[in-house]
Protein backbone atom coordinates (compact mmCIF):
# COMPACT_ATOMS: atom_id res chain seq x y z
CA UNK A 1 0.00 0.00 0.00
CA UNK A 2 1.39 3.67 -0.73
CA UNK A 3 -0.70 6.76 0.95
CA UNK A 4 0.28 9.55 -1.54
CA UNK A 5 -0.28 13.32 -1.73
CA UNK A 6 0.15 13.99 1.88
CA UNK A 7 1.88 16.50 4.17
CA UNK A 8 4.00 14.56 6.77
CA UNK A 9 5.71 15.02 10.06
CA UNK A 10 7.93 11.87 11.34
CA UNK A 11 7.15 12.59 15.01
CA UNK A 12 10.78 13.84 15.57
CA UNK A 13 11.22 17.05 13.32
CA UNK A 14 11.37 20.62 14.03
CA UNK A 15 8.88 21.08 11.21
CA UNK A 16 6.85 19.29 8.34
CA UNK A 17 8.72 16.97 5.87
CA UNK A 18 9.54 17.45 2.42
CA UNK A 19 8.62 14.02 1.45
CA UNK A 20 4.51 13.12 0.73
CA UNK A 21 4.44 9.54 -0.03
CA UNK A 22 4.42 6.86 2.42
CA UNK A 23 5.00 2.55 1.61
CA UNK A 24 3.36 0.23 3.65
CA UNK A 25 3.67 -3.69 3.98
CA UNK A 26 2.90 -6.45 6.72
CA UNK A 27 1.92 -3.47 9.03
CA UNK A 28 5.46 -1.69 8.61
CA UNK A 29 6.92 1.61 7.04
CA UNK A 30 8.86 0.39 3.93
CA UNK A 31 9.71 3.60 2.78
CA UNK A 32 8.92 7.54 2.72
CA UNK A 33 9.65 10.00 0.03
CA UNK A 34 8.01 11.62 -3.21
CA UNK A 35 6.45 9.63 -5.83
CA UNK A 36 9.09 9.63 -8.85
CA UNK A 37 11.64 8.12 -5.96
CA UNK A 38 9.97 5.00 -5.64
CA UNK A 39 11.80 1.89 -7.71
CA UNK A 40 10.14 -0.02 -10.06
CA UNK A 41 9.56 -3.14 -7.70
CA UNK A 42 7.25 -0.90 -5.63
CA UNK A 43 5.39 0.18 -8.47
CA UNK A 44 2.70 -2.89 -7.75
CA UNK A 45 1.66 -1.50 -4.93
CA UNK A 46 -2.05 -0.13 -4.81
CA UNK A 47 -2.22 3.69 -4.05
CA UNK A 48 -4.34 5.93 -2.21
CA UNK A 49 -4.56 9.98 -2.48
CA UNK A 50 -4.56 11.10 0.51
CA UNK A 51 -5.62 14.61 -0.68
CA UNK A 52 -3.22 16.55 0.98
CA UNK A 53 -4.03 15.50 4.64
CA UNK A 54 -1.85 16.41 7.24
CA UNK A 55 -0.16 12.65 8.74
CA UNK A 56 1.32 12.05 12.00
CA UNK A 57 2.39 8.87 14.26
CA UNK A 58 -0.17 7.44 16.05
CA UNK A 59 -0.71 8.95 19.62
CA UNK A 60 0.58 7.34 23.07
CA UNK A 61 -1.06 7.49 26.43
CA UNK A 62 1.70 6.77 28.92
CA UNK A 63 -0.95 6.00 31.72
CA UNK A 64 -4.44 4.67 31.60
CA UNK A 65 -6.59 2.07 33.46
CA UNK A 66 -8.98 0.36 31.02
CA UNK A 67 -10.81 -1.84 33.82
CA UNK A 68 -12.23 1.95 35.44
CA UNK A 69 -14.98 4.02 34.63
CA UNK A 70 -15.08 7.93 34.03
CA UNK A 71 -18.40 7.86 34.90
CA UNK A 72 -18.21 6.49 37.94
CA UNK A 73 -17.71 8.24 41.67
CA UNK A 74 -17.16 5.18 43.51
CA UNK A 75 -13.26 4.39 42.94
CA UNK A 76 -14.58 0.48 43.38
CA UNK A 77 -17.33 0.65 41.18
CA UNK A 78 -15.51 -1.55 38.84
CA UNK A 79 -15.16 -4.49 41.13
CA UNK A 80 -18.77 -4.35 41.43
CA UNK A 81 -19.22 -4.92 37.52
CA UNK A 82 -19.48 -8.77 36.04
CA UNK A 83 -16.85 -10.21 34.01
CA UNK A 84 -18.81 -10.20 30.47
CA UNK A 85 -19.94 -6.85 31.21
CA UNK A 86 -16.26 -5.64 32.13
CA UNK A 87 -15.08 -7.06 29.18
CA UNK A 88 -17.21 -5.63 26.70
CA UNK A 89 -17.23 -1.97 28.51
CA UNK A 90 -12.79 -2.27 28.39
CA UNK A 91 -13.25 -3.60 24.77
CA UNK A 92 -15.60 -0.50 23.99
CA UNK A 93 -12.96 1.57 25.68
CA UNK A 94 -10.31 0.45 23.64
CA UNK A 95 -12.23 1.15 20.07
CA UNK A 96 -13.03 4.33 20.98
CA UNK A 97 -8.96 5.27 21.49
CA UNK A 98 -8.42 3.72 18.52
CA UNK A 99 -11.20 6.15 16.56
CA UNK A 100 -9.24 9.53 18.50
CA UNK A 101 -6.09 8.65 16.81
CA UNK A 102 -4.44 6.79 20.30
CA UNK A 103 -2.70 3.88 18.80
CA UNK A 104 -0.63 2.57 21.74
CA UNK A 105 -1.63 3.06 25.69
CA UNK A 106 0.22 2.06 29.13
CA UNK A 107 -2.11 0.49 31.19
CA UNK A 108 -1.14 0.84 34.73
CA UNK A 109 -2.74 -1.04 37.13
CA UNK A 110 -5.94 -3.16 37.06
CA UNK A 111 -6.65 -6.17 39.77
CA UNK A 112 -7.99 -9.18 37.66
CA UNK A 113 -5.43 -9.02 34.61
CA UNK A 114 -8.36 -8.27 32.39
CA UNK A 115 -6.66 -5.82 30.34
CA UNK A 116 -4.02 -8.25 29.34
CA UNK A 117 -6.34 -10.66 27.90
CA UNK A 118 -8.22 -7.73 26.29
CA UNK A 119 -4.14 -6.48 25.03
CA UNK A 120 -3.20 -10.85 23.76
CA UNK A 121 -7.12 -10.14 21.88
CA UNK A 122 -6.14 -7.01 20.28
CA UNK A 123 -2.56 -8.11 19.07
CA UNK A 124 -4.00 -11.32 17.80
CA UNK A 125 -6.81 -9.51 15.72
CA UNK A 126 -9.37 -10.64 17.71
CA UNK A 127 -10.76 -7.17 18.48
CA UNK A 128 -9.98 -3.83 17.03
CA UNK A 129 -8.75 -1.35 19.48
CA UNK A 130 -5.37 0.60 20.98
CA UNK A 131 -2.40 -1.48 21.22
CA UNK A 132 -1.49 -2.18 25.25
CA UNK A 133 1.11 -2.42 27.71
CA UNK A 134 0.19 -3.60 30.90
CA UNK A 135 1.63 -3.45 34.42
CA UNK A 136 -1.15 -6.09 36.27
CA UNK A 137 -1.67 -5.78 39.64
CA UNK A 138 0.71 -2.75 40.97
CA UNK A 139 2.79 -3.05 43.95
CA UNK A 140 1.40 -1.20 47.36
CA UNK A 141 1.38 -0.83 50.70
CA UNK A 142 -0.74 -2.51 53.48
CA UNK A 143 -3.97 -0.67 53.00
CA UNK A 144 -1.86 1.50 50.53
CA UNK A 145 -2.87 3.25 47.07
CA UNK A 146 -4.97 0.70 45.29
CA UNK A 147 -4.85 -2.26 47.50
CA UNK A 148 -7.76 -3.44 46.29
CA UNK A 149 -6.52 -4.89 43.00
CA UNK A 150 -3.80 -7.28 44.99
CA UNK A 151 -0.59 -6.23 45.40
CA UNK A 152 -0.56 -5.37 48.81
CA UNK A 153 3.16 -6.06 50.84
CA UNK A 154 4.15 -5.30 54.10
CA UNK A 155 7.86 -6.03 53.19
CA UNK A 156 10.54 -6.64 50.36
CA UNK A 157 9.79 -11.04 50.43
CA UNK A 158 5.53 -10.08 50.12
CA UNK A 159 6.75 -7.40 47.00
CA UNK A 160 9.02 -9.59 45.35
CA UNK A 161 5.93 -12.26 45.68
CA UNK A 162 3.65 -9.53 43.89
CA UNK A 163 6.35 -9.16 41.36
CA UNK A 164 6.79 -12.63 40.26
CA UNK A 165 2.85 -13.04 40.44
CA UNK A 166 2.63 -10.42 37.29
CA UNK A 167 5.28 -11.80 35.52
CA UNK A 168 3.78 -15.01 35.87
CA UNK A 169 0.63 -13.18 34.27
CA UNK A 170 2.47 -11.94 31.22
CA UNK A 171 2.62 -8.28 32.50
CA UNK A 172 4.85 -5.81 29.84
CA UNK A 173 6.15 -3.67 33.32
CA UNK A 174 5.35 -3.47 36.88
CA UNK A 175 3.65 -0.86 38.48
CA UNK A 176 4.78 0.38 41.86
CA UNK A 177 3.57 2.95 44.47
CA UNK A 178 5.60 4.71 46.01
CA UNK A 179 3.20 6.73 47.52
CA UNK A 180 -0.38 7.34 48.42
CA UNK A 181 -3.24 8.64 46.14
CA UNK A 182 -6.58 10.40 46.03
CA UNK A 183 -9.46 7.60 44.93
CA UNK A 184 -8.13 5.01 47.79
CA UNK A 185 -10.12 5.75 51.17
CA UNK A 186 -7.80 6.15 54.12
CA UNK A 187 -4.54 6.87 51.76
CA UNK A 188 -2.73 10.07 51.49
CA UNK A 189 -0.73 11.31 48.37
CA UNK A 190 2.10 12.66 50.64
CA UNK A 191 2.83 9.55 52.36
CA UNK A 192 5.48 7.91 50.84
CA UNK A 193 4.35 4.10 50.89
CA UNK A 194 8.22 2.46 50.55
CA UNK A 195 11.43 3.27 51.47
CA UNK A 196 14.04 3.95 48.88
CA UNK A 197 16.10 0.79 49.57
CA UNK A 198 13.06 -1.31 49.34
CA UNK A 199 12.17 0.58 46.24
CA UNK A 200 15.28 -0.02 44.90
CA UNK A 201 15.45 -3.77 45.58
CA UNK A 202 11.83 -4.05 43.96
CA UNK A 203 13.30 -2.44 40.81
CA UNK A 204 16.20 -4.73 40.67
CA UNK A 205 14.14 -8.06 40.76
CA UNK A 206 11.91 -6.05 37.95
CA UNK A 207 15.04 -4.92 35.44
CA UNK A 208 16.36 -8.53 35.99
CA UNK A 209 13.59 -9.95 34.45
CA UNK A 210 13.57 -6.92 31.61
CA UNK A 211 10.51 -5.40 32.90
CA UNK A 212 10.83 -1.48 32.79
CA UNK A 213 8.76 -0.38 36.23
CA UNK A 214 6.65 2.74 36.58
CA UNK A 215 5.90 4.36 40.14
CA UNK A 216 3.14 6.07 41.24
CA UNK A 217 4.64 9.85 43.49
CA UNK A 218 2.38 12.38 44.16
CA UNK A 219 4.57 13.18 47.61
CA UNK A 220 8.39 14.67 47.49
CA UNK A 221 9.30 11.50 50.18
CA UNK A 222 8.32 9.21 47.43
CA UNK A 223 9.52 10.99 44.32
CA UNK A 224 12.87 11.15 46.25
CA UNK A 225 12.32 7.23 47.05
CA UNK A 226 11.90 5.87 43.35
CA UNK A 227 14.59 8.54 41.84
CA UNK A 228 17.40 6.83 44.29
CA UNK A 229 15.91 3.58 43.62
CA UNK A 230 16.50 3.87 39.41
CA UNK A 231 12.42 3.36 38.28
CA UNK A 232 12.15 4.14 34.73
CA UNK A 233 9.21 6.80 34.79
CA UNK A 234 7.61 8.79 37.95
CA UNK A 235 3.90 8.92 37.23
CA UNK A 236 2.32 12.31 38.37
CA UNK A 237 5.62 13.85 40.02
CA UNK A 238 3.13 16.27 42.08
CA UNK A 239 5.62 17.75 44.54
CA UNK A 240 3.36 17.34 47.51
CA UNK A 241 4.26 18.28 50.26
CA UNK A 242 3.73 19.86 54.37
CA UNK A 243 2.79 22.80 52.44
CA UNK A 244 0.01 21.22 49.69
CA UNK A 245 -0.08 20.09 46.09
CA UNK A 246 3.18 21.03 44.06
CA UNK A 247 5.47 23.06 46.84
CA UNK A 248 7.62 20.72 47.30
CA UNK A 249 9.92 20.21 44.76
CA UNK A 250 13.47 19.35 45.72
CA UNK A 251 16.02 20.36 43.50
CA UNK A 252 18.17 17.93 44.69
CA UNK A 253 15.38 14.58 43.49
CA UNK A 254 15.10 16.68 40.16
CA UNK A 255 19.31 16.88 39.80
CA UNK A 256 19.01 12.72 40.54
CA UNK A 257 15.91 12.20 38.04
CA UNK A 258 17.83 13.77 35.52
CA UNK A 259 21.29 12.45 36.43
CA UNK A 260 19.56 8.87 35.90
CA UNK A 261 17.41 9.75 32.47
CA UNK A 262 14.07 8.93 34.50
CA UNK A 263 11.06 10.19 32.40
CA UNK A 264 8.24 11.96 34.17
CA UNK A 265 4.59 11.31 32.99
CA UNK A 266 2.75 14.20 34.52
CA UNK A 267 -1.11 13.03 34.18
CA UNK A 268 -1.93 16.37 32.56
CA UNK A 269 -5.41 15.96 31.96
CA UNK A 270 -8.66 17.43 30.05
CA UNK A 271 -10.08 17.65 33.66
CA UNK A 272 -6.78 20.50 34.47
CA UNK A 273 -8.74 22.87 31.95
CA UNK A 274 -10.76 23.36 34.88
CA UNK A 275 -7.70 25.42 36.51
CA UNK A 276 -7.06 27.04 33.10
CA UNK A 277 -7.10 30.96 34.69
CA UNK A 278 -6.64 30.09 38.06
CA UNK A 279 -3.25 32.76 38.36
CA UNK A 280 -1.73 31.15 41.86
CA UNK A 281 -2.20 27.64 40.69
CA UNK A 282 -0.50 28.32 37.04
CA UNK A 283 2.03 29.91 38.44
CA UNK A 284 3.01 27.30 41.20
CA UNK A 285 2.74 24.68 38.01
CA UNK A 286 4.34 26.56 35.28
CA UNK A 287 6.75 27.13 37.64
CA UNK A 288 7.91 23.73 38.85
CA UNK A 289 7.53 22.92 35.30
CA UNK A 290 10.28 25.38 34.60
CA UNK A 291 12.58 24.50 36.98
CA UNK A 292 11.94 20.83 35.69
CA UNK A 293 12.70 21.94 31.82
CA UNK A 294 15.62 23.99 32.64
CA UNK A 295 16.99 21.08 34.68
CA UNK A 296 16.45 18.66 31.53
CA UNK A 297 13.50 16.40 32.88
CA UNK A 298 12.20 14.00 29.72
CA UNK A 299 8.53 14.84 29.60
CA UNK A 300 5.89 12.65 28.23
CA UNK A 301 2.05 12.54 27.61
CA UNK A 302 -0.13 10.80 29.89
CA UNK A 303 -3.51 11.18 31.08
CA UNK A 304 -4.52 8.93 33.85
CA UNK A 305 -7.49 7.59 31.83
CA UNK A 306 -10.36 5.85 33.85
CA UNK A 307 -10.23 8.09 36.94
CA UNK A 308 -13.59 10.20 37.62
CA UNK A 309 -14.21 12.02 34.63
CA UNK A 310 -11.04 11.46 32.79
CA UNK A 311 -11.88 9.95 29.49
CA UNK A 312 -9.98 6.59 27.79
CA UNK A 313 -10.11 8.50 24.46
CA UNK A 314 -9.43 12.12 25.67
CA UNK A 315 -5.25 12.53 25.19
CA UNK A 316 -6.43 14.65 22.06
CA UNK A 317 -8.19 17.00 24.20
CA UNK A 318 -5.49 16.64 26.76
CA UNK A 319 -2.41 17.80 25.07
CA UNK A 320 -2.81 21.27 24.44
CA UNK A 321 -3.72 21.72 28.40
CA UNK A 322 -0.62 20.01 29.11
CA UNK A 323 1.46 22.28 26.48
CA UNK A 324 -0.15 24.96 28.62
CA UNK A 325 0.86 23.92 32.06
CA UNK A 326 4.20 22.74 30.89
CA UNK A 327 5.11 25.43 28.29
CA UNK A 328 5.16 23.25 25.40
CA UNK A 329 5.08 24.07 21.98
CA UNK A 330 2.92 22.27 19.68
CA UNK A 331 5.67 20.04 18.24
CA UNK A 332 7.26 19.47 22.19
CA UNK A 333 4.09 18.35 23.26
CA UNK A 334 3.56 16.04 19.95
CA UNK A 335 6.95 14.32 20.40
CA UNK A 336 5.80 13.71 24.22
CA UNK A 337 3.24 11.72 22.61
CA UNK A 338 5.04 10.63 20.04
CA UNK A 339 8.72 9.71 20.00
CA UNK A 340 9.61 10.43 23.24
CA UNK A 341 6.65 8.27 24.47
CA UNK A 342 7.21 5.10 22.62
CA UNK A 343 11.29 5.68 23.75
CA UNK A 344 10.19 5.74 27.48
CA UNK A 345 7.86 2.72 26.91
CA UNK A 346 10.59 0.81 25.50
CA UNK A 347 9.29 1.02 22.17
CA UNK A 348 11.77 3.70 20.58
CA UNK A 349 12.71 1.36 17.44
CA UNK A 350 9.06 0.53 16.37
CA UNK A 351 7.00 3.09 17.37
CA UNK A 352 6.23 6.47 17.34
CA UNK A 353 7.73 7.72 14.47
CA UNK A 354 7.26 7.95 10.48
CA UNK A 355 9.97 5.87 9.61
CA UNK A 356 11.34 3.04 6.94
CA UNK A 357 11.33 -0.12 9.69
CA UNK A 358 8.71 1.21 12.23
CA UNK A 359 5.33 0.25 12.86
CA UNK A 360 2.72 1.87 10.35
CA UNK A 361 0.76 3.59 13.23
CA UNK A 362 -0.77 6.81 11.98
CA UNK A 363 -3.36 9.72 12.04
CA UNK A 364 -4.41 11.65 9.37
CA UNK A 365 -6.05 15.38 10.15
CA UNK A 366 -7.26 18.12 7.71
CA UNK A 367 -5.69 20.67 9.95
CA UNK A 368 -2.07 21.06 10.56
CA UNK A 369 -2.12 20.07 14.41
CA UNK A 370 1.67 21.42 14.11
CA UNK A 371 0.37 24.87 14.07
CA UNK A 372 -3.04 24.14 16.26
CA UNK A 373 -3.12 21.26 18.74
CA UNK A 374 -7.50 21.46 18.54
CA UNK A 375 -6.60 19.92 14.87
CA UNK A 376 -6.03 16.65 16.95
CA UNK A 377 -9.81 16.55 18.06
CA UNK A 378 -10.65 16.02 14.84
CA UNK A 379 -8.73 12.96 13.25
CA UNK A 380 -10.09 12.30 9.46
CA UNK A 381 -8.16 8.44 9.56
CA UNK A 382 -6.40 6.20 11.52
CA UNK A 383 -4.62 3.81 10.86
CA UNK A 384 -3.02 1.00 12.96
CA UNK A 385 -0.23 -1.29 12.24
CA UNK A 386 -0.86 -1.06 8.67
CA UNK A 387 -4.66 -1.42 8.56
CA UNK A 388 -6.70 1.37 8.59
CA UNK A 389 -9.44 1.72 11.15
CA UNK A 390 -11.25 4.38 10.33
CA UNK A 391 -11.24 6.24 7.08
CA UNK A 392 -13.72 8.79 6.39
Amino acid sequence: MRLTNIKLWDGVSEALSEFHSIEIKDGKITSIGNEEKFDASSQASSSQDMAGLYVIPGLIDAHVHMCLDPEAKDPLAHVKVGREKQLDLMAKRAVKMLDAGITTARDLGGGKWEELNLRNKINAGELSGVRLLCSGQPVTSVKGHCHFWGGEAANLEEAAKVIERQISRGVDLIKIMATGGNITPGSKPIDAQFDSETMAAMVKIAHEHKLLVAAHCHGTAGIKNASFAGVNTIEHCSWVGSDGWGKNLNEEVLSEIVGKGIWISPTINSGWRKFMGSQSFETLIQGNYQKMRKAGVKLIASTDAGIPNVRHEDLPKALPIFAHFAELSPVEVLRTATSDCAEALGLGRQRGRLSPGYDADLVCYENNPLQDLSALENPIAVMAKGKWHRLV
